[in-house]
């Protein structure tokens, strides 16, 4: 039988999976700021060779998720306050514009999704979850915009801070306030109004922002 043999520990869904994994635990927190990846340990660890995590850990750089340091290799990259502003600034902008190009296509289903990520945040009590169920929220209304490049960037926005914005949810009143305005622009979705769920959306995202920077500041100076 002639056929061309493939070793699958090596195919790009071994980089895949690999690539995933990694993402999940620096978002989550689980790795940790300036934390070294050893390409060997990784390798183990899936059983796998180093070249689906040399393939993983460049996208993860790429993202912006992990740098490449001289005589360390790649570790978990860190964010400063001013690129934390940044990104949401840039996250106000284009997350506002996705939800009002996403109103006048939603329908019942979308609505009815929507309805229940917000209660899910509501009521969820494990903090681990908050980010996830956030971001649910956040996508079965922005899907609605068929924007599939425009939620691409949106989500890679949101690995780079989604560690530091759990702790500012876990650590200060900022749950509270995510609900009361998530409901907000769950509510002008429902009433159809695209220019509100636009102006709530920025609102939302700058204002966590702000709670978020008050927090590292106040952090860091205290470790300082």
């Amino acid at each position: 039988m002639k056929l061309e043999t493939v070793d699958i520990r090596q195919a790009a869904s071994a980089a895949d999976i690999v690539y995933e994994a990694l993402r999940k635990a620096i978002i989550e927190g689980e790795l940790a700021e300036g934390e070294n990846l050893r390409q060997d340990q990784i390798a183990s660890l899936f059983n796998t060779s180093r070249i689906p995590v040399r393939e993983a850990l460049s996208r993860l750089e790429q993202n912006g998720l992990i740098t490449t340091q001289r005589y360390k290799g790649a570790v978990v990259a860190g964010l400063s306050i001013e690129e934390i502003e940044e990104i949401f600034e840039f996250r106000a902008l284009i997350e506002a514009e996705v939800i009002r190009l996403a109103v006048p296509n939603m329908n019942a289903k979308t609505l009815d999704m929507a309805r229940r990520h917000c209660a899910a945040f509501d009521s969820e009590a494990n903090s681990a979850k908050w980010g996830e169920i956030n971001r649910n929220f956040h996508y079965s209304l922005y899907e609605a915009a068929r924007r599939p490049y425009y939620l691409q960037i949106v989500r890679a926005s949101l690995d780079r801070i989604d560690r530091y914005l759990r702790a500012q949810l876990t650590l200060t009143d900022g749950m509270n306030r995510a609900r009361r305005e998530h409901q907000g622009i769950l509510d002008a979705c429902i009433e159809g109004n695209a220019d509100k769920a636009a102006d709530l959306t920025r609102d939302h995202i700058l204002g966590a922002g702000r709670a978020l920077v008050t927090f590292l500041e106040e952090t860091r100076g205290k470790n300082d």
